[in-house]
């Protein structure tokens, strides 16, 4: 695929943004206005668009950056749907391997077409549960706490690079939970949904989860919780 190149630093200097992101924004953003005239866009490297009608669009355009600079396998673009504070359809594209899920509201989710659910039940022992880092050290730390907590009691931990596609595996069985503190909107809702709708409990960021997003089998939701809450 070759070295992607930086085109600017956000909230560190870890925290990059390639000039790939930034086209790749644009291109589904026109994409979207022509299909869907006068929605709104959230996206997470251009500002945001007030459309005229209910519709709005929630757009990663890659989402494991860091993951395409390095040129390593896990890189997605996320696209999900909202109307009226409710997302109601989404898209998660892993541009590597080529599969693409999605959901809508009620309709359950896919795979390349074929539905698809979490995995069947297991203990937390027997668990493999994703996660990934904050770019600030500060967050880092507390990560490690949690991390600390987690690994003796699960099968195992992985850090992917990718919320979207962690959700999304979770949604198919690829994992059995997946966490993570600092993750904005654009990264997860269309892989959330995607992940509900695959029978996972999922829990979006609030005071509560400590700004956490949480996804897993229904049957070790409370368990993993409470090992990342430290509670």
């Amino acid at each position: 695929m070759g070295r992607a190149e930086v085109a600017g630093r956000k909230s560190t200097p870890t925290d990059i943004v390639t000039h790939t992101d930034i086209a790749s924004e644009r291109l589904i953003r026109s994409e979207l206005l022509l299909r869907c005239p006068g929605s709104s866009i959230v996206g997470e490297e251009l500002p945001d668009e007030v459309g005229t009608n209910r519709v709005e669009w929630i757009v990663d355009p890659i989402d494991g950056t860091v993951n395409f600079l390095y040129d390593l396998p896990v890189v997605s673009i996320s696209i999900a749907a909202r109307i009226d504070e409710h997302m109601v359809a989404g898209s998660v594209v892993d541009v590597i391997r080529g599969d693409v899920f999605t959901a809508a509201l009620g309709e359950g989710a896919t795979i390349n077409g074929d539905p698809i659910r979490v995995a069947p039940t297991a203990a937390m022992s027997q668990s493999l549960i994703g996660t990934g880092f904050a770019y600030q050290a500060e967050v880092r730390a507390e990560q490690a706490e949690i991390v600390s907590r987690l690994l003796p009691e699960a099968r195992d931990i992985r850090c992917m690079g990718s919320a979207a596609l962690n959700l999304c595996w979770v949604g198919c069985g690829r994992l059995d939970g997946y966490y993570e503190r600092g993750t904005k909107l654009y990264d997860y809702a269309a892989a959330a949904l995607i992940a509900a709708e695959a029978g996972a409990r999922v829990e979006l960021p609030s005071e509560a989860t400590g700004a956490s997003v949480i996804g897993s089998r229904p049957e070790i939701f409370e368990q993993l919780r409470a090992l990342i809450l430290g509670r």
